[in-house]
């Protein structure tokens, strides 16, 4: 992918290298038209939270690593601006955690799902990442769900035990829940549906949080599942930082 050639001292520069990527995957059929709003009303939560990871966010991802690593089946569930803004870095993950991929998109066309298969593929190759990308031949439904979401593969998301899931819709969280899966997801709105209703939510950009885990797996000891964490509690710490940054802005 070619990236957006800025100052990386811009004070802008990661947001608008996230434009780009995803400017740049619209035009290779990547995206359904709604993914540019999607993404910038995930950024003006990420202003909000001064555009870092607070410690209750990195709290959750590490919570969100442990229950990854001690799943018999886990599985990284992919739409197109994940894939757009953290392809790459997703693939390496699931390469560290030796678990597969698949795409799950909303609007599901067969030439969205050929161009967004093609670029993992590309990756793949050029990293040598040993990962299985699946999506392209669903054969299970998640219960409980309507529309193309539905379809999935059954090897894959269907009969995962953990499911990491970014930026997801809050009915398909639910639908998964309700299977009695370990639903992980990354979403900047800590009052969302879906941010309520996940296992494990980690109120952070996508990108960061997916560095913050591969850093984790490489460099340091890897994380136990805590049993004390709450995902209220870190809801809630994530909404006070949003308030103290506010009123001291």
């Amino acid at each position: 992918m070619v990236e957006i050639a800025a100052d990386p001292t811009h004070p802008r520069y990661q947001s608008l290298l996230m434009r780009h990527r995803l400017e740049e995957a619209e035009k290779k059929g990547m995206l359904a038209g709604s993914a540019l709003i999607a993404h910038g009303r995930g950024e003006a939560f990420d202003y909000l939270l001064g555009e870092q990871t607070v410690p209750s966010a990195l709290k959750a991802t590490h919570q969100a690593l442990a229950y990854l690593l001690a799943a018999q089946r886990p599985v990284i569930s992919l739409n197109g601006n994940a894939v757009a803004l953290a392809g790459k870095e997703l693939l390496h993950l699931a390469d560290q955690l030796k678990c597969p991929v698949e795409i799950n998109i909303f609007y599901r066309t067969p030439e969205r799902m050929e161009a967004l298969l093609s670029h993992l593929e590309q990756i793949k190759r050029e990293e040598s990442f040993d990962v299985e990308i699946l999506g392209a031949n669903p054969d299970a439904r998640i219960p409980g769900l309507e529309g193309p979401r539905a379809n999935c593969v059954r090897r894959g998301i269907f009969d995962s035990d953990v499911v990491f899931v970014p930026l997801e819709d809050g009915d398909r969280c639910e639908a998964l829940m309700a299977m009695g899966k370990t639903v992980l997801v990354v979403d900047l709105n800590p009052l969302s549906r879906t941010a309520q209703m996940a296992s494990v939510t980690m109120v952070d950009e996508l990108t960061r949080v997916v560095a913050n885990m591969n850093i984790a797996l490489t460099n340091q000891p890897h994380p136990f599942v805590d049993d004390t964490f709450q995902n209220e509690d870190a809801l809630s710490a994530v909404l006070v930082h949003i308030r103290d940054y506010i009123t001291s802005a």
